[in-house]
């Protein structure tokens, strides 16, 4: 059986404490992974912006129906001011000169029925634009707040890697005062069960919070102190404190 001076076997509870910290620090960067405000905050932002695509569409299109009415405006204004220097000039035939007369009274017509038009897709561009406006200043505040909470997450990560990282530092000067093949019990256990080495105390093992059985508590005591002993529950090695039966 693996043989380990008592000293020795009781210091594993300190490298047991760092890993539990470093297995606490894991946990928490997890939680912090996943924030529970996140997915809601990140798929509000999704629906708004694709909210707001629709929305550049659609002044996009009233732009471009604006843009077209004011053409048609403007071209009927320039025909009828043509026919208009024409009328005015006298000169022509007076069954020509009826003509014009004619074509401006209807392109007039057509005239109110265009900027009436354009009127409307003024209005709408007015509206559409409006809208896009709003539409972008919700996406602006929400993903302001997103930002905010990802910053947050973001900013207590770097706390905890920093605070991993002197953890590990620690344990790694610890665990080089070991003798190898102890070390190497240790993390066996640590990985297989999750638990390297726990406290024996009053015949309860801390790693499993188990009190052992009385024939299991028999065999450890007939176990010399140097003698690597395990916990039948979690697996971690057992250390015997003076009081521990």
């Amino acid at each position: 059986m693996a043989k380990a001076a008592p000293g020795e076997q009781l210091r594993l509870l300190e490298v047991q404490a760092l890993d539990g910290k470093l297995r606490g620090l894991s946990v928490q960067a997890k939680e912090l992974k996943e924030d529970p405000r996140l997915p809601d905050l990140h798929a509000g932002v999704t629906v708004a912006k694709s909210d707001l695509v629709v929305l550049d569409t659609a002044v996009s299109d009233s732009h471009r129906a604006l843009t077209k009415a004011e053409d048609d405006v403007s071209a009927v204004v320039a025909r009828v001011e043509r026919d208009e220097a024409k009328l005015n000039s006298g000169v022509g035939l007076s069954k020509d000169l009826m003509a014009l007369q004619s074509e401006i009274e209807s392109l007039s017509k057509r005239r109110a029925d265009l900027e009436d038009t354009q009127l409307e897709n003024m209005e709408a561009f007015e509206e559409s634009t409006a809208r896009q406006s709003a539409q972008r200043d919700l996406v602006a505040q929400m993903q302001s707040v997103l930002d905010e909470v990802l910053d947050e997450v973001r900013s207590k990560l770097g706390a905890l890697k920093m605070e991993r990282d002197a953890t590990l530092a620690e344990r790694a000067a610890l665990s080089a005062t070991f003798a190898p093949e102890l070390l190497a019990l240790y993390d066996r256990a640590l990985a297989k069960y999750g638990v390297g080495a726990a406290r024996l105390f009053h015949g309860k093992s801390e790693g499993s919070g188990m009190q052992l059985s009385a024939g299991d508590l028999v065999d450890i005591k007939k176990a010399s102190p140097d003698t690597i002993v395990y916990c039948p529950d979690s697996g971690a090695i057992l250390v015997r404190s003076e009081d521990w039966n």
